[in-house]
């Protein structure tokens, strides 16, 4: 293709909101173009590599018997309101009406109108199991888009949605779908690792998320270098030894703590370790207050709270629900009252005593609180989130932390769309029984970026060649000379029958052309320039930068090898 004839807008300058490198790189090799905040056009590039991302998915598909179908954008509400999801879902979901004052959504996922289509038509275990998939646009109405296609109102997905007669089929579609998920990344180069992960507002008992290790990744990744444990830190679960304080036990005694809002700020100002200081924080469980304990240099974990209470409704009480039940503003709050209050608290709690906390006064502490003498506690658990090099729960290794950007997620749903929404088939027994329900999804468009994010260098993209836009960039150096433009036209005449070609052909000075193939970053570069007329070319490799003089009559040969062996 004649890049004169391709729409290729690069860029000088990148907005200076443009914080990832993939998202520079993006709109600096002109790859995508910005209508609104979370919302992109993929130009032709682009939309090239996408073509050969979704090429790749659509294979690896159907070698498990995946089937493609296409389903709506545009969602009714009452299939949402069959699932329980209308309102639980929350405000990334975006609602519209149309002229009747019917409502709708715009799918961010499709397991609603996935189940509706199957539950009339899957009757018998006979039929079963059953894979279908799609790849299409999802919207999110993202608090706050960022970092690109990472974070956007408008998505491509892949999203999978597999239906079984009972648990063993389900297990074996989910590795199936795992295993191709893992070949899907290496396919497109990227170097994903599969995580233990939460499977949030979608559901289901167990799921794996697929993470592509970057600098900017918005997820953090526990793993070891001992074994193949991989979470995200919000599932990775802290191991408990007990390692507890034998002081004797000392008198409650309430000091004055002016201008002491935080955890850190108090042991400053008792000159303290940090790890001997507690922190108290109330939250709403399905409508009830609890207060939940744990130890200064710790964080509370919400997901390990919701799985705990086995409730999506857990919510951090705000500062005037506190005021109401206890009195103070949080950061001299403790667990020493006399409330219809539960108390919950962090594993390692258990291995304090004589503990410093809040005394539910503004500006005022209680030194020296004994759980049983104090305040009682209702269960201890694991609430926190994991500390980087703490054991991991394998027990093969300290915890080593590694930032991600999500590109694919696996779940076992279980029976929770088909029960609520009365998807049933008959067993071999004539019996109706819930089906049983998977769900897997990649994002392809954050796959593009995750690509650039992972093979780039100084000058612009690298283009793994199995979705590179195009295989070879063909240059002219001055197409006002005869001698260049004719060896070049002729060259790209040879050349297509074989590749992918990339011809620039535009009347533009040789640097800008040169950095232009350098921000795009196809795999291979042939330049005819001065020594056109001796029927000599330049062929270089993007990704070493090795380049080479090689003669018009051997350059099929060597264009040949050198593309194999990238």
């Amino acid at each position: 293709m004649k890049q004169s004839k391709v729409f290729i807008p690069t860029m000088k300058e990148v907005p200076a909101g443009a914080e990832a490198l993939s998202h520079r790189l993006l709109l600096k090799a002109g790859l995508i173009k910005q209508s609104t905040s979370g919302i992109y056009s993929y130009l032709p590039i682009a939309a090239r590599v996408l073509n050969n991302i979704e090429a790749i998915v659509r294979e690896e598909m159907e070698r498990i018997d995946a089937v493609e179908i296409l389903m709506p954008a545009l969602q009714p509400s009452e299939l949402w309101e069959e699932s329980g999801r209308w309102s639980a879902y929350g405000p990334e979901l975006m609602r519209l009406q149309d002229r009747n004052g019917r409502q709708f959504a715009l799918g961010p996922t499709h397991e609603e109108v996935v189940t509706s289509i199957v539950r009339d038509e899957l009757k018998s275990y006979k039929q079963l199991p059953m894979t279908l998939f799609q790849i299409q646009s999802k919207y999110r109405d993202e608090k706050r888009p960022r970092f690109g296609l990472l974070r956007g109102r408008e998505f491509i997905m892949k999203d999978a949605y597999s239906f079984h007669a009972d648990e063993a089929s389900l297990n074996e579609s989910y590795e199936d779908m795992y295993h191709a998920y893992g070949r899907i990344f290496s396919r497109v180069g990227i170097n994903a690792r599969p995580v233990v992960a939460d499977s949030g507002a979608i559901g289901g008992s167990h799921t794996h998320e697929f993470m592509a290790l970057s600098e900017i990744g918005e997820d953090t990744i526990v793993y070891s270098e001992q074994s193949d444990y991989a979470a995200n830190i919000e599932k990775a679960e802290v191991v408990y030894h007990p390692n507890k304080k034998h002081e004797d036990v000392q008198p409650l005694t309430k000091i004055e703590t002016p201008n002491v809002h935080t955890a850190q700020e108090l042991a400053t100002f008792l000159n303290k370790p940090l790890d001997e200081i507690t922190k108290s924080m109330v939250f709403n469980v399905d409508g009830e207050f609890i207060l939940v304990l744990v130890r200064g240099h710790h964080e509370i974990n919400d997901i390990k709270l919701k799985a705990y209470f086995g409730t999506d409704n857990v919510d951090l009480a705000t500062e005037d629900e506190i005021i109401n039940i206890l009195g103070a503003k949080p950061g001299s709050l403790g667990p020493v009252f006399d409330k219809d209050i539960k108390i919950y608290a962090d594993n390692f709690i258990q291995d304090l005593n004589n503990i410093v906390v809040g005394a539910n006064e503004d500006g005022y502490h209680f030194l020296n609180a004994n759980v049983g003498r104090d305040f009682e506690v209702a269960a201890y658990g694991d609430f926190r989130f994991i500390l980087e090099g703490e054991l991991l729960a394998d027990s093969s290794d300290k915890a080593h932390f590694a930032e991600g950007i999500e590109v694919g997620q696996v779940f076992k749903l279980g029976t929770k769309y088909s029960e609520s929404m009365n998807a049933t088939f008959l067993n071999d027994q004539g019996r109706a029984q819930p089906l049983l329900m998977g769900c897997y999804g990649i994002g392809v468009s954050r796959t593009l970026s995750a690509i650039v994010e992972q093979n780039n260098d100084e000058n612009g993209i690298v283009w793994p060649k199995s979705v590179t836009p195009f295989e070879l960039h063909l240059i002219t150096i001055n197409p006002k000379k005869d001698e260049q433009r004719e060896l070049a036209d002729q060259l790209y005449t040879q050349l297509k029958e074989n590749y992918d070609v990339l011809y620039d052909d535009r009347k533009e000075r040789a640097g800008v052309k040169f950095n232009d193939a350098d921000l795009i970053g196809l795999p291979i570069r042939i330049v005819v320039g001065k020594n056109a007329a001796e029927g000599i070319v330049e062929v270089k490799r993007r990704d070493t930068g090795d380049s080479e003089d090689v003669h018009i009559d051997n350059l099929i040969n060597y264009v040949n090898e050198l593309y194999t062996n990238l």
